[in-house]
């Protein structure tokens, strides 16, 4: 547990600023994603939007020799896909769009699925089902509670609905620097694990496929697709660890409703 950062009220604040910010970008998109758009000028848009509009930085340009301000996943690409002139989003696609954004020295991290006008019943399916497997493990988050309970609320949800959960990557300790401890596994036993304690914060974001759960990554390095090709979805928040539960730092108004009973019984 020592290699883990507990944030105190100052730091509490910080993340929640950041995280406030980073729900702006989101809110933008929104109105903004749409069939003809290349990856690429979505990657442009958000980053001119977070420097310019927000005066933060985008935390993910420049770690780990990354060159771009987000990941484009589309259909069969479970995370990591790499913004391109030349690949244009179709009417029929889904895409999560996962960015992380710093503000005043501390970063938060989230994603989202997109999907276009024309895409099937099935891939809607799957990004509704992803996300409400995020929510159902956002819930169990309170101090006490184990990393393999968070874990098994997500598998459990998943394998109910027939899908899959991709095991090589998982959520993380968040701060100061974009990747701490603890690891989020997606899978899990219940009440096995770390605790949870106040002042923890880390994300959730689940990988979800409609296939088999094997993935690989591309010849560029980056990019994760899955192994036969079917859809994957992801959902992404930062959370912060309460003295009597949850508060999720990324949350976006629309989902505000999704957290209602939990916001009106906070203690902030």
């Amino acid at each position: 547990m020592t290699d883990v950062s507990i944030k105190n009220a100052q730091q509490i604040a910080l993340m929640r600023a950041s995280g406030k910010l980073l729900a702006q970008v989101f809110v933008m998109l929104d109105n903004y994603v749409q069939p003809g758009l290349s990856t690429m000028e979505i990657n442009d848009t958000v980053e001119r939007f977070i420097v310019d509009e927000l005066n933060a930085r985008p935390a993910s340009k420049g770690q780990y020799g990354y060159q771009y301000v987000l990941n484009c996943s589309i259909n069969d690409v479970v995370c990591h896909g790499v913004p391109s002139k030349s690949q244009i989003i179709k009417s029929s696609d889904i895409i999560n769009l996962d960015i992380t954004l710093e503000k005043n020295g501390y970063i938060t991290d989230s994603s989202k699925m997109y999907v276009m006008p024309d895409a099937s019943l099935e891939a809607r399916k799957l990004v509704k089902d992803t996300t409400e497997a995020m929510y159902s493990a956002i819930k169990l988050v309170k101090p006490g509670v184990r990393l393999g309970d968070i874990g098994h609320a997500i598998q459990s949800f998943a394998h109910k609905k027939g899908y899959s959960v991709v095991r090589e990557y998982c959520g993380h300790g968040i701060g100061t620097e974009m990747h701490e401890a603890p690891n989020v596994l997606h899978y899990g036993k219940p009440n096995t694990g770390m605790q949870l304690k106040p002042g923890m914060t880390f994300t959730i974001e689940p990988m979800i496929n409609q296939g088999s759960a094997k993935i690989k990554t591309k010849k560029d390095g980056w990019t994760v697709v899955t192994k036969d090709k079917k859809l994957s979805a992801q959902a992404e928040h930062t959370i912060l660890v309460t003295e009597t539960g949850f508060e999720v730092l990324t949350l976006r108004p629309e989902e505000i409703r999704t957290f209602q009973n939990e916001l009106s019984t906070s203690s902030r």
